[in-house]
């Protein structure tokens, strides 16, 4: 195995620049946290599916009870299991997207949106089991989401993954991403 490609990372954003140079091996650890990120998400939602666990997914006792009252979203979340229309739509939306974005991230397609979704998700969840103590802060859920974020900012899906693969692909005599530039916040 070669140590001896040369890779570079470089940001130069509000006046401040960064500057480093990773191991050789960096690549293969963000396909790994890629992957395990994915397995993640995608078990996550599986388990949530009644053909899976039993039972179908009820979001009701997480946002009822789940939820401290210290809580920014204590509220938000009670109003949102007293909505029977609203509770149904989460019911759903919480597994089938967390099985998107798991499903995403393991093969390494539209790794982008995928990640967005994922800190979305987690962020949600965050503010949900945030109890106002300080300790409480950086609690999984963020670090989660913080993952989900780096994923999306270091292109997770161009090393070994379908965006690498995707954005090239040639349609009409240009690539996918010089055809559809808004794919580009989506894909990598």
């Amino acid at each position: 195995m070669s140590t001896t490609t040369q890779n570079r990372l470089e940001s130069r954003y509000a006046g401040i620049t960064l500057e480093g140079d990773p191991h050789a091996l960096t690549a293969w650890f963000v396909v790994v946290l890629r992957v395990v990120m994915g397995g993640m998400m995608l078990f996550a939602g599986l388990g949530k599916f009644a053909f899976v666990s039993g039972e179908g997914f009820d979001a009701t006792g997480y946002l009822v009870h789940g939820v401290d009252a210290a809580s920014p979203v204590s509220g938000l979340y009670a109003a949102m299991a007293g909505n029977a229309a609203l509770l149904e739509i989460i019911n759903v939306t919480i597994p089938v997207t967390q099985v998107l974005i798991g499903v995403a991230l393991l093969v390494g397609g539209f790794v982008r949106l995928a990640a967005l979704g994922g800190a979305l998700q987690m962020f949600a969840f965050y503010l949900g089991g945030w109890e106002g103590q300080l300790l409480a802060l950086f609690d999984s859920t963020l670090i989660y989401a913080v993952v989900f974020l780096a994923l999306a900012a270091i292109g997770a899906g161009r090393i070994l993954g379908a965006d690498r693969y995707l954005e090239r692909l040639e349609v009409g005599g240009q690539t996918l991403l010089e055809r559809f530039p808004a794919l580009r916040y989506l894909m990598g």
